[in-house]
């Protein structure tokens, strides 16, 4: 059986960042949306005489996660005796805060299982993708979600309209570790957290209600990498300059985004950035993701997650 699946890539349309917690992480939390900027896995599985797992990828990436989650799973089904190849096209920008990597291994925990046709309760998906990277349990649901703890508790917010926005990714590489310390949150308390909390909160109450441009949506990590990446300040004075409302990055960075009032001005202010750094894109629902899920598996779709 073989499938073609999109692997969609997110924006974290707030971020903050609070305490260190005893285990290492810190306390996050965010508001994650689903965008229409996606790479393609397909997956064929045929039977085999001893378990294999092969990937071809349009970028050479060490520790892959898509053969991460493939072992999780055929490890607790067993390891049965097939062949599972993956094919991936890389379009979502690696490094970047977009959750390219963590998109493609829930495509894996969503979707082998199904062409397997042996149906792992969801609790159990959710702990896989918990164990292998921070983001990767919000892609097994997709819209817009809050994601407390260190992203990993995750609490549905009703979809959002399908705003257009334009992604710009330069390539430049942030290290997360330094953006961390130059952010300079190492306490395990922090006696200004509630301001932070209740700012936060005042703005996942106000998405139902209002336009993105009317919220002071923040991300923490900006001012720490601005100052180290100045060309990302550059990038996001030129976003604005063209329309852009609100201009956040993402994650620790390094890619940024605008939003805009048609899809015509995102395509228009695209023109305006190297070729290959700005991408158009769109929201995407829950409700529209969980569709092209199921459509996209076909005939596996019903002992899918999303059945």
């Amino acid at each position: 059986m073989q499938v073609t699946l999109p692997c969609f890539a997110k924006l974290n349309l707030d971020l903050r960042v609070l305490h260190k917690r005893p285990d290492g992480y810190h306390e996050l939390r965010t508001i994650f949306q689903t965008i229409s900027l996606k790479d393609t896995l397909q997956i064929q599985v045929k039977p085999a005489e001893s378990l294999r797992i092969d990937l071809s990828s349009s970028i050479d990436i060490e520790d892959n996660l898509v053969v991460r989650s493939a072992k999780l799973v055929l490890d607790h089904l067993g390891s049965p005796k097939v062949w599972v190849r993956f094919v991936i096209d890389k379009q979502i920008p690696i490094g970047a805060g977009l959750g390219g990597g963590s998109s493609d291994a829930a495509a894996v925990f969503i979707a082998l299982p199904a062409l397997l046709g042996r149906p792992i309760p969801f609790a159990d998906l959710v702990r896989f993708a918990e164990s292998l990277g921070s983001d990767i349990p919000f892609f097994l649901h997709g819209g817009t979600a809050l994601g407390f703890g260190r992203g990993t508790e995750l609490y549905p917010l009703p979809d959002i309209p399908s705003y257009p926005a334009l992604v710009v990714s330069s390539g430049i590489h942030v290290s997360t570790p330094q953006a961390y310390e130059a952010l300079g949150r190492t306490a395990l308390t922090s006696p200004g957290e509630s301001h932070i909390l209740r700012e936060f909160q005042a703005n996942a109450w106000k998405l139902a209600e209002s336009s993105l441009d009317q919220i002071p949506l923040k991300n923490d990590f900006e001012e720490p990498v601005f100052r180290m990446h100045e060309e990302l300040a550059l990038q996001a004075r030129k976003l604005r300059s063209l329309g852009a409302e609100p201009v956040l990055m993402t994650g620790s960075g390094s890619a940024l985004f605008g939003i805009f009032g048609s899809a015509g001005q995102a395509r228009s202010a695209a023109s305006n950035f190297p070729p290959g750094m700005a991408h158009p894109v769109r929201f995407i629902s829950r409700r529209r993701y969980k569709s092209i899920w199921r459509r996209s598996l076909g005939s596996a779709a019903g002992a899918s997650c999303f059945a």
